[in-house]
């Protein structure tokens, strides 16, 4: 057996008690270590400390939980001459500074709808489709399933009731109504007659009705006008088609017996996208027309070279424009001569001018269905705004953002780069950002198992955008629709009362819709409740009326706060107070120190946790946006 002597034994004792009085120690220090490291993450700071041949040193950084560090967002996408400004709202190296107590989201007296002018064009607009929004109760029309402006004019005070103290409307200050021309066809994009009313949607007097009351509560009013192609029964083809069949084999065109003629692109080849005319059973060749048709073969293109032509189209704009609507939103115009953006930008520009001629406050918004870089271009036109496709959609900016695939740092900077790529083709333009339209699948589809909160954020999005802000009718309710057109353009759902034929206002929809179940509550089911989706469209709204700096400001990013998952950024306007906007994209709630902040003014949940603001930091609850000052 090994043999362990006295002074050996002495010496193992002390070694015990020096290791146990080391590990006591260090026991003690860890907890000290922990208590300070919670406390100072509280505060929003934590320690880092580094051990160097130098020494050991102690540096004090803002929590990386509350985003002022950067979360390394990848956005390869946004162009390197983007302008972006870093502003100094984080209380770096600082004790928390003392700040108002803690308070939910807004008070209604901080978000009262600032007044506007006539000419202010930073609005926010509410896009209906006559055919499948509201029946009208009572008149002549009352009860035939198919929407009237009487019908939409009864339920008006839903969109806007003129009173910005009430907070039971929309609170939209802009209202477009697709197109209400005589048509063949249910969604009118064919139009028969420029300067009349659709009998199934009521007569002039309704919609001279319908135009007074949204003028009363400070609305204006914006007509689709669809001048790539006419219908096929619009008397200018009828005429056309009458003058070709009197036509002899080999006879000459004689542009003088029938101007109409001029109007449309006809040729004797065939082509793509062009339709044969059925003038005759002859297989004479010299008796083989046929016409450009690209959308559809009921939709003749139009010869906008003709300037017969033009100057019917600047008596229509002046019928209308006379009448007191406020503007237009032109149809597929990168299509108005194909692929020829050129051309397309020349009869753009000539429209602007025409329309401006006759009314300098009229409003336009083009839609160019086509890449951003493209549709960017058509800013050099002149025209007020353009839709904003890079932002819409189940695959744009906004759908990834609320999906989960970006996070809000890529919303803020594609934001602040796209303000520069169009504000360089024209310093005047007004962004036209949208979520959905009548041509798209409807959000509620764009999330698999949502409760509402990723449909309620998203919108959230698009109405912080800056410019003229665009609301599809229903999506403020989360209403369901994908698949074929008719799908998209489905009843609004005023209530879910038994099959809808006996409750007022409802509409049967378009004939070939198919038959679908919604998602969330009708409107009946969702007014009065605080956290319903219409609850929340209606808040972002005010919002964004309240702060005139939201509408027309220029976003300038915070790098040092803004990460992955938190965008930070400032909307700075002239003339008008700076507003300091904050979005959470994640499930967490991401806690912000900030210094130079005073006031949480406004806010969207789209969960049951509040935003609160105490002791200069900002708890952002998950999928949150705060308004500051």
């Amino acid at each position: 057996m090994w043999k362990v002597s006295q002074v050996e034994r002495s010496k193992v004792k002390k070694i015990i008690k020096i290791t146990v009085a080391a590990l006591l120690f260090a026991a003690l220090f860890s907890v000290c270590v922990m208590a300070a490291a919670w406390y100072l993450k509280a505060s929003g700071l934590y320690i880092q400390i580094s051990i160097s041949p130098e020494g050991i040193q102690l540096q004090t950084i803002i929590n990386p939980e509350s985003g002022s560090q950067t979360g390394g967002a990848e956005l390869t996408e946004i162009p390197s001459d983007a302008e972006t400004g870093v502003l100094d709202l984080h209380a770096a190296g600082s004790s928390v500074p003392d700040g108002p107590d803690p308070h939910p989201d807004s008070a209604a007296g901080e978000t009262a709808p600032a007044p506007l002018s006539s000419g202010d064009h930073y609005r926010t607009t509410y896009e209906v489709f006559v055919y499948s929004f509201a029946d009208a109760a009572e008149g002549a029309l009352a009860g035939d399933g198919i929407g009237d402006l009487q019908g939409l004019l009864e339920k008006l005070d839903y969109i806007n009731d003129g009173d910005p103290e009430t907070g039971e409307d929309l609170g939209c200050n802009g209202l477009w109504l697709m197109p209400i021309f005589p048509s063949p066809t249910y969604h009118k994009y064919d139009t028969a007659d420029y300067c009349a009313i659709d009998p199934v949607y009521g007569s002039m007097e309704d919609f001279e009705k319908l135009l007074a009351a949204c003028h009363e509560r400070g609305m204006t009013v914006i007509l689709d006008l669809a001048l790539n192609h006419t219908s096929t029964e619009h008397p200018w083809f009828q005429k056309a088609l009458a003058y070709m069949r009197t036509l002899q084999p080999f006879e000459d065109i004689d542009l003088a017996a029938e101007p109409c003629y001029s109007y449309y692109n006809f040729q004797n080849t065939a082509r793509d996208g062009w339709k044969r005319l059925n003038l005759s059973d002859s297989r004479d060749p010299n008796r083989e027309w046929y016409y450009e048709a690209r959308f559809w073969e009921g939709m003749p293109d139009l010869n906008l070279d003709n300037e017969a032509l033009r100057e019917e189209i600047r008596n229509i704009v002046s019928f209308w424009l006379k009448k007191g609507v406020d503007g237009f939103r032109l149809d597929a115009v990168s299509w108005y001569y194909t692929e020829d953006q050129k051309k397309n930008m020349e009869f753009l520009s000539w429209l602007n001018g025409t329309v401006k001629e006759i009314n300098p406050d009229a409003y336009i918004v083009g839609e160019a269905w086509t890449a951003q870089d493209s549709y960017a271009e058509y800013y050099a036109s002149g025209i007020d705004s353009l839709f904003d496709f890079a932002f819409s959609g189940p695959d744009g900016v906004i759908a990834q953002v609320a999906k989960g695939s970006r996070g809000a740092g890529y919303y803020a900077a594609m934001l602040a780069a796209e303000e520069e790529k169009y504000g360089s083709k024209n310093k005047s333009y007004v962004n036209a950002p949208f979520y959905t339209n009548h041509d798209m699948a409807r959000s509620a589809g764009y999330y698999a198992y949502d409760d509402g909160t990723r449909v309620k954020f998203a919108e959230g999005l698009n109405l912080m955008m800056p410019g003229c802000a665009y609301l599809y009718y229903g999506e403020e309710l989360g209403m369901k629709g994908s698949g074929r057109d008719e799908n998209k353009r489905a009843p609004m759902y005023w209530t879910s009362e038994a099959d809808g034929k006996d409750a007022p206002h409802l509409t049967d929809g378009p004939p070939g819709m198919e038959d679908f179940a919604m998602k969330f509550p009708a409107a009946s089911d969702q007014t009065g409740d605080e956290d319903s989706i219409l609850s929340y469209i209606r808040q972002a709204v005010r919002i964004r009326s309240a702060f005139p700096a939201i509408r027309k400001g220029r976003t300038v990013v915070d790098e040092t706060l803004s990460d992955d998952t938190l965008a930070v950024f400032a909307r700075e306007a002239e003339g008008e107070e700076t507003v300091f906007i904050f979005i959470n994209s994640a499930e967490e709630t991401r806690r912000v120190p900030l210094d130079k902040l005073k006031e949480l003014k406004a806010g969207l949940r789209a969960g049951e946790e509040e935003i609160r603001f105490s002791e200069g930091i900002l708890e952002l609850p998950p999928f949150g946006i705060a308004v500051m000052q």
